[in-house]
């Protein structure tokens, strides 16, 4: 007789994210993923609202005593300095971790957990650029359409979405250029927008001044940063600019957008081979381009958690079938997801129970 639960991991750290002070911090989907796998979440506040996370606190601590539920269920922790997040994670009562930011502060935590004596899961989401590919059917259709999109959706919320594409990659010619101006056009007219911290402010900045002094690379459309108030910026490489340096690669995050023209669709193949793990990939598709599609699906399902046709990515959808997460850098664990019903399973552990008497079976199980 062979029966099997899933049992809660034990106690779970929460980073709460900079960009998302509601749906991925206190209260957000990491927090309700725990408790509703039956897990004690103690959530490490971000410095960046501490007076929201503070009030989304409270509001769970007046449901905690509504409903007679033991106080430890939830705790939050505040403190700016890289000590505290060391500390919840090396904690010996800590079980599993839940993380949403940058790849070198996930990182960090991500080796403190394996260091332990005993090693925990680190669920960390840690950036991706989600890259678009361009198909020529589509472009010649109807690339304006899909350039004034692309423009759209990376502007969307001053392009601090973690699904923000910022990398499209398209081959040469005249329709890519009508695309690319479509875009240029609705980029150029985009209002400054406040981005959510000095810091997030200060790495766009460095992003956006590493791209613009990468050897290859040419400004298509330049604007000028004040303090918090950012503004897009639209560059073009080639692609095999691109395949020699890895750094054309790597996030910057905000309304940052990066063109890599092939030459033809076996470079196109390159380009999605050389990529890093994503959390999305996207193609821009009509019914004549089947074949380039039947050629790049195989790469991109290695590369991404999530596929996308003729759509953008910076819309994440809360239901069964979501997935956001993919392979690392994406996130640390590419059989999770952060959004969805699935994202309960990161803090839950089967246990098999077998030819056990039905007196000491868990009640769920008799």
């Amino acid at each position: 007789d062979l029966r099997l639960m899933q049992m809660p991991v034990g106690p779970v750290a929460v980073f709460g994210a900079s960009n998302f002070p509601l749906a991925f911090s206190t209260a957000g989907g990491d927090t309700a993923s725990a408790l509703a796998a039956g897990c004690p979440v103690i959530v490490k506040a971000h410095q960046a609202h501490p007076g929201t996370s503070d009030l989304v606190a409270q509001a769970i601590a007046r449901a905690i005593d509504r409903i007679n539920i033991p106080h430890g269920v939830f705790s939050m922790i505040h403190g700016g300095s890289r000590a505290v997040g060391e500390a919840l994670v090396k904690h010996p009562l800590i079980s599993a971790v839940g993380f949403t930011g940058s790849l070198v502060g996930g990182r960090a935590l991500f080796d403190l957990c394996a260091q332990r004596p005993k090693p925990i899961p680190f669920f960390g989401e840690l950036g991706s650029v989600n890259p678009m590919f361009m198909l020529p059917g589509a472009v010649s259709e109807r690339g304006e359409d899909i350039g004034r999109g692309w423009a759209a959706s990376l502007t969307m919320g001053a392009g601090q979405f973690c699904t923000n594409p910022g990398i499209i990659v398209v081959m040469e010619g005249e329709a890519a250029d009508n695309l690319i101006n479509a875009a240029k056009d609705v980029l150029a007219d985009a209002a400054p927008q406040m981005m959510l911290t000095d810091g997030i402010a200060a790495a766009y900045q460095e992003g956006q001044k590493r791209i613009s002094s990468t050897a290859g690379v040419r400004s298509v459309l330049t604007s000028m940063c004040d303090q918090r108030q950012a503004t897009p910026y639209l560059y073009e490489t080639d692609g095999a600019t691109w395949l020699a340096d890895e750094s054309l690669g790597h996030e910057v995050f905000g309304p940052l957008g990066l063109i890599v023209k092939v030459s033809d669709f076996e470079q196109m193949l390159e380009i999605a081979k050389h990529l890093d793990g994503q959390l999305t990939c996207t193609l821009h598709a009509s019914d004549d381009d089947s074949d380039y599609g039947r050629a790049l699906m195989p790469i991109l399902i290695r590369k991404a958690g999530r596929i996308l046709a003729n759509a953008y990515p910076t819309g994440v959808e809360v239901c069964d079938a979501m997935v956001h997460g993919g392979p690392y850098p994406a996130s640390t664990n590419f059989g999770a997801t952060s959004v969805g019903s699935m994202a309960i399973r990161r803090f839950l552990r089967p246990v098999c129970f077998q030819d056990i008497p039905e007196n000491l079976l868990p009640d769920d199980l008799r």
